[in-house]
């Protein structure tokens, strides 16, 4: 379980536990001091949006973050009950949008208490259907709100395993043992980025990254540069702080930057009130 900002792309760790579970699924017991130790780091009155994939729609983690003032969008599991505005009882599958559709949902009522915002939508293109609640006014923005999980904290997961650092060749298997090495990783993480960031600052990019335009993401492009000071042996230059903007994420390919930049159409959106 990590508790990660997104930023330039990537995210990283403000908090994290290994946990020796027999189910991706655990209680909101379990995780909530990953969410009071990251709220901890954050500052005060910081706009914060929680993502979370199914298995956290748990009643007590929504209500925690509504106490914290926390925005959420949160994908939902198939045979969850839904309330909705006009009385109507039913489980998300029922609430599905017909294909290259989306619906959207004002006012639906959540695990006995919690009034939300529901949207769906089925495009053939994305291969699964969409189902997310959130606290914030249905829209298609409930979509690209959520979608920022996928376009930060999932290659963070990827820079862990075979885009960097190469984590289960490590063949740690305690959970001690594991948080240790993870701890380490998140703090390396930050020192390439910042070293990237000092790189793209001074015009050095190109040394390391030869795409047109930055082809690298700062993880990867601060992870060769801290590799050829290594191989040198020369010092890390001193860290700067990370900038308050966030930069435009890196692309590899022009195809991959046509499948990010893409816009998406419904064929049909339909919005329900009471």
């Amino acid at each position: 379980m990590e508790g990660c900002l997104v930023w330039g792309g990537r995210s990283f760790a403000l908090a994290q536990k290994v946990m020796e579970h027999p189910s991706a699924t655990v209680a909101y017991s379990d995780y909530q001091e990953v969410l009071a130790t990251a709220q901890s780091l954050l500052p005060p009155a910081c706009r914060v949006t929680l993502l979370a994939d199914r298995g956290f729609d748990h009643g007590e983690c929504i209500r925690w973050l509504i106490q914290q003032e926390w925005h959420w969008a949160i994908r939902a599991k198939r045979d969850l009950n839904v309330m909705r505005a006009n009385g109507h009882a039913c489980k998300v599958v029922d609430l599905i949008a017909p294909k290259e559709q989306a619906y959207l949902f004002h006012r639906v009522t959540i695990l006995d208490d919690i009034e939300c915002e529901l949207a769906t939508a089925n495009l053939s293109i994305a291969g699964e259907e969409w189902m997310v609640f959130s606290d914030q006014w249905a829209s298609l923005s409930a979509f690209k709100r959520y979608g920022e999980r996928y376009g930060g904290i999932e290659p963070h997961f990827k820079d862990y395993q075979s885009a960097g650092f190469e984590l289960p060749d490590s063949r740690l298997r305690g959970a001690q043992a594991l948080s240790t090495l993870l701890m380490l990783l998140a703090v390396a993480t930050v020192i390439a980025i910042s070293m990237a960031i000092q790189m793209v600052a001074i015009g050095q990019r190109s040394s390391l990254d030869w795409h047109s335009q930055r082809g690298l993401s700062f993880f990867q492009l601060g992870l060769r540069h801290l590799q050829s000071l290594c191989y040198q042996r020369l010092p890390i230059p001193k860290l700067t702080q990370l900038p308050r903007k966030k930069p435009k994420a890196a692309c590899a390919s022009l195809k991959k930057r046509k499948k990010m930049e893409c816009r998406i159409e419904f064929a049909k959106v339909t919005e329900f009130d009471a």
